[in-house]
């Protein structure tokens, strides 16, 4: 969603200085890519880039291509073939053992629901949706293109009626949370993209200390939303966290008042003060969370189970399996960036249903796959 976001506003720099752009998506990957389905690139006519659709490796061409598309003003799909060594096209021995195609969007600002304005919807609401991009792989044919934008209990945006066919499975992709390619026999040799896109993290800390200001800064770096929160002033300002999205004085007990949480939303309890950590756990206990991250020793933990049950208050199992403490990954932490690290890592594994082990050890893809399958209408 990072991606998206820069996506969207170096546009509206673009827009504003009356430069030309094109959208560069990757829409299907035939082997290993470094980039997936749905990876994204905007690219204005003065050659400025934003977003990427491969290590760095097909950006320069990619570039030309979309300077083409600009100038033509119409979508192109281009083909990849990186497992080619001799690829004359690329020029380059990329060596990933795959075939990736992208489409070329130009963005014609004057066009209703182009694919910009499609992923706008995506910043204005903190929900799950679908986009739906089409597509064709036979030379010369024409690209529908980033096409439609789902999400439950709102109206559908599109431009091509003839994609409104493809609504049961944007639900069942809504439903699933899984992306799939399918192709589309009763559209002739078009295929399409029906990507599932989550919001960012949410992620609400409690504590201001000095330990929390390199773990806001790395969450900063991967576009999640970050809320810094406790009860000393002195400590939650903007000077401390000028990357934090907000910042709140609090007392223990009104913690929740200015917390909006869904399934994206990750808590980590890090006051250094046992008192304010056991009070918003409390809460929290209260909630249906996804994941509580307590910093501190086992001990700590142990101590808040038999306080709570001092007061009445057990921990059944199923929290207990969200709740990680102590907080973090294991690769020998120390210092207050390193402990970041681990926590950010974590939370990024757990977000993902990764274990977070080495991918030495990992059989088969680094990447989940696509599902890729054909349909009759």
């Amino acid at each position: 969603m990072k991606e998206i976001s820069e996506i969207l506003k170096a546009y509206s720099q673009a827009k504003f200085d009356g430069k030309k752009t094109a959208l560069a998506t990757v829409v299907k990957v035939e082997g290993s890519s470094y980039r997936q389905p749905g990876a994204r690139m905007l690219v204005t006519e003065d050659g400025m880039l934003t977003g990427a659709i491969s290590g760095g490796c097909l950006e320069g061409d990619a570039l030309r291509k979309a300077l083409l598309s600009i100038h033509q003003k119409q979508n192109k799909i281009v083909t990849y073939n990186t497992s080619n060594e001799d690829d004359a096209e690329v020029g380059l021995q990329l060596g990933c053992n795959g075939i990736v195609h992208i489409l070329f969007e130009y963005i014609d600002e004057e066009a209703e629901n182009n694919p910009i304005q499609l992923l706008q919807q995506l910043e204005l609401e903190r929900k799950e949706a679908v986009i739906v991009t089409v597509f064709s792989l036979k030379r010369n044919a024409f690209q529908i293109g980033t096409t439609l934008f789902f999400r439950k209990d709102s109206p559908v945006l599109n431009h091509n009626d003839d994609v409104l066919n493809l609504i049961s499975d944007v639900k069942e992709v809504l439903e699933n949370k899984t992306s799939i390619v399918k192709k589309l026999h009763s559209e002739g040799d078009n295929e399409a993209l029906i990507e599932y896109i989550k919001p960012p993290i949410a992620l609400i800390i409690a504590g201001a200390g000095n330990d929390v200001q390199p773990l806001v800064k790395m969450a900063h770096v991967l576009g999640w939303k970050i809320t810094v929160q406790e009860g000393r002033a002195t400590h939650t300002t903007k000077k401390r966290f000028p990357k934090a999205d907000h910042i709140f004085t609090i007392k223990a007990e009104d913690f929740l008042e200015n917390i909006v949480s869904d399934n994206q939303t990750y808590f980590l309890l890090m006051t250094h003060n046992y008192k304010y950590d056991l009070g918003v756990l409390k809460l929290l206990l209260e909630k249906d969370f996804q994941y509580v991250g307590i910093l501190g020793p086992k001990s700590k933990f142990n101590r808040m189970l038999d306080d709570l049950l001092i007061e009445g208050i057990t921990v059944n199992e199923e929290q207990l399996e969200k709740i990680h403490s102590p907080v973090g990954l294991d690769i020998g932490a120390e210092t207050s960036e390193e402990i970041a690290l681990s926590i950010i890592s974590e939370i990024k594994a757990f977000a993902s249903e990764r274990v977070g082990t080495s991918l030495k050890y990992k059989a088969g893809k680094i990447h989940n796959e696509i599902h890729y399958e054909a349909i009759s209408k």
